[in-house]
Formats: C-alpha cells, sequence, structure tokens
C-alpha cells in the first residue's frame, strides 16, 4: 500500500512541472490574439470617436447615430442642438453624433 502512495505522489508532481507550463501557452497565445484582434481595435476607434466628439463645432454637418443627418446648431457640454429640417430642432447627447458628415455626402 505505501508503494502505490509513492507513484501517485510521483505523477502528481510531475504535472506541475514544465509540462505545467507549457499547458498555459495555448491560452496566452489565444489572449494575445484577441487583444490584437479584438481589444486594440476597438480602444483606438473609442478614442478616435471620443475626439471627434471634442472638437465638434457650431455648424458641423453630422449623421446621429439613429441615422438622421442634420447641423449643428448650438453646443453645451453633454447637449447639442441639431437642425433637422428648416423649423426644425432636436436636442440630444453629444454622444449620440456618430460621425461627419463629408462633403460628398451632401
Amino acid at each position: 500500500m505505501g508503494g502505490a502512495a509513492i507513484a501517485w505522489a510521483q505523477t502528481g508532481g510531475a504535472s506541475e512541472g514544465p509540462a505545467g507550463l507549457l499547458s498555459l501557452v495555448p491560452f496566452i497565445l489565444i489572449f494575445v490574439v484577441f487583444y490584437f484582434l479584438l481589444i486594440l481595435p476597438q480602444q483606438k476607434k473609442q478614442k478616435r470617436q471620443k475626439e471627434m466628439l471634442s472638437k465638434l463645432k457650431k455648424g458641423d454637418k453630422i449623421i446621429m447615430s439613429s441615422g438622421i443627418w442634420g447641423s449643428i446648431t448650438r453646443l453645451d457640454k453633454d447637449i447639442a442642438t441639431v437642425q433637422i429640417d428648416d423649423n426644425t430642432k432636436v436636442k440630444i447627447q453629444r454622444e449620440y453624433v456618430a460621425r461627419l458628415r463629408t462633403n460628398d455626402e451632401d
């Protein structure tokens, strides 16, 4: 009975050595791939969006996240007033500005 316990202890200790570290390599590689393919591009996109929102100014032609086109007529810290037609103005939160319109889109 003592010999079986020694054999069991030896096999348990062997899996914690270099072979145990090698089993972590695929997980580390998966994390690295996810970081470069998913996390990093998303962070860059959020940074560009935040920068665009901070540079908004009166008169900018925008497209809102709902797809509505308009022109900014007034800007406050968190709220933008957008003219979407000759006599129609709406107030929106700044973060709902999806992007600036280009000259080709007019």
